[in-house]
């Protein structure tokens, strides 16, 4: 099947991505998970929270498309997403009761996320799903920013393409009116030349007018002088 373009450019921009973040940094150093209490919906919840320094509202969609992968998700204001079954294999094959509140700022969100493993017993440091947790999250945030970065492409590429159609309808318009123009051009010239043929001859037809002016008076004349010498015959 052949690919487009616009595929290829943003397979080599997301193997780019890549690339960078093997080259730059191991995920465990990309971002710092730290353990937190947060109020989610007036209860004051133990769990993770991670920083994601790139727009807010971006992050927040992520953020929100993960969850609703992991179940039933009960949003309420203020950033805040709820599950209580949350199938998280990744964590645990038993359902789990997960709370998450996302603060979205221009350029950041900070992410926090409570894990009831059953009977409020929350992931904390130092328990056996903690590492996992975290490892959830950081792996969300390295998820986030190549997803961003293919955003940032994409509108990149969107922009330069509607740039391109504008500037290739302008080139069409253009050779549109050359086209228009020479055959405007060719009708004058043709109006031109028709016009000159027609002074030529108007000009010829006057020299024969005047010929024939000339000749039809001096006829004129004769027939003049013949009615008044048949007249001077009648007899008085």
């Amino acid at each position: 099947m052949k690919r487009s373009p616009f595929h290829s450019f943003l397979s080599v921009l997301y193997c780019s991505c890549l690339l960078s973040l093997t080259a730059g940094f191991s995920p465990v150093q990309a971002q710092t998970v730290s353990s937190s209490s947060q109020n989610v919906d007036k209860a004051s919840l133990p769990g993770l929270s991670l920083e994601v320094p790139i727009e807010g509202k971006f992050v927040e969609k992520e953020w929100e498309t993960l969850v609703k992968s992991y179940g039933k998700v009960a949003t309420g204001r203020n950033g805040i997403y709820k599950i209580p079954s949350a199938n998280i294999p990744v964590l645990s094959s038993e359902p789990l009761n997960v709370a998450s509140k996302v603060a979205a700022e221009k350029n950041k969100a900070t992410i926090f996320m409570a894990v009831d493993q059953g009977n409020g017993n929350y992931v904390a440091p130092g328990n056996g799903m903690y590492s996992e947790v975290e490892a959830l999250l950081k792996n969300f945030a390295e998820r986030t920013r190549i997803n961003y970065n293919i955003k940032l492409a994409n509108d990149s590429y969107v922009e330069a393409q509607k740039k391109q159609d504008r500037l290739t309808k302008q080139s069409e318009k253009l050779v549109r009116d050359i086209e228009r123009n020479k055959k405007e051009k060719e009708n004058l010239t043709k109006r031109l030349e028709e016009n000159a043929r027609e002074l030529e001859q108007l000009q010829r037809d006057t020299e024969t007018n005047k010929t024939d002016l000339s000749s039809s008076g001096k006829d004129l004349e004769t027939k003049k002088q013949a009615l008044e010498e048949a007249k001077s015959k009648f007899p008085k």
